[in-house]
């Protein structure tokens, strides 16, 4: 592990990326599934992977406190994807994103990190709202944020990139992921914040 670690919870450790992790990002950036659904980021070295991230999850977090974590098993430090909270130009709410490897995949990894974060965003950092985008054919992910709460919401169409395909708009508010999260919390999934106070009424 070579960062300060900003989340655990019963299997994962999310800590934020440094320029160590290159040889993980020039992996994960080629995976096919990452190819699908998110797109090819050029990243076809070990220096496009520095420059990747000094650029995208490095300079986030410097700039906003957030960002696109790695994260790791805690059995054996070994890294299996990255989760974060992202600013996006094209969005007003900020973004839960995530990826894993086929070694971290069909494991509930992703649910346990989403879940991890979506708690961190609303009790720490004090998010109101977040959202998440996901591709139209990408029912893994899909699944992920049902599972965590989130709710669809539209489908996004404006102010894509040219070309883009549009993409499924879910959100969550502080009232429903309170409800969730306690939930979630008690099947051991939320264990990195702990009590998450029940918003006013």
């Amino acid at each position: 592990m070579s960062g300060p670690t900003v989340l655990t919870t019963a299997r994962l450790a999310l800590r934020p990326f440094d320029e160590g992790d290159a040889g993980f990002i020039l992996e994960l950036l080629n995976d096919p599934e990452w190819l699908r659904y998110i797109g090819d980021k050029q990243v076809q070295s070990l220096d496009d992977a520095r420059r990747y991230l000094r650029d995208g999850p490095m300079a986030m977090q410097a700039r906003h406190g957030h960002g696109l974590c790695c994260v790791e098993r805690r059995s054996d430090g070994r890294p299996i994807g990255m989760c974060g909270l992202i600013r996006r130009d094209t969005l007003d709410d900020v973004d839960l994103g995530f990826a894993f490897l086929p070694r971290g995949r069909g494991q509930g990894h992703a649910r346990e990190a989403a879940t991890a974060m979506l708690a961190h965003g609303f009790v720490r950092l004090a998010f109101k709202r977040i959202v998440a985008i996901t591709d139209l054919d990408n029912t893994a992910s899909v699944r992920v944020l049902e599972a965590v709460g989130m709710r669809f919401e539209r489908i996004i169409e404006q102010g894509l990139a040219p070309g883009a395909k549009p993409l499924r708009l879910f959100s969550a508010d502080l009232p429903i992921a309170a409800r969730h999260l306690r939930v979630l919390e008690r099947e051991g999934l939320c264990l990195p914040i702990g009590f998450v106070p029940t918003p006013k009424a």
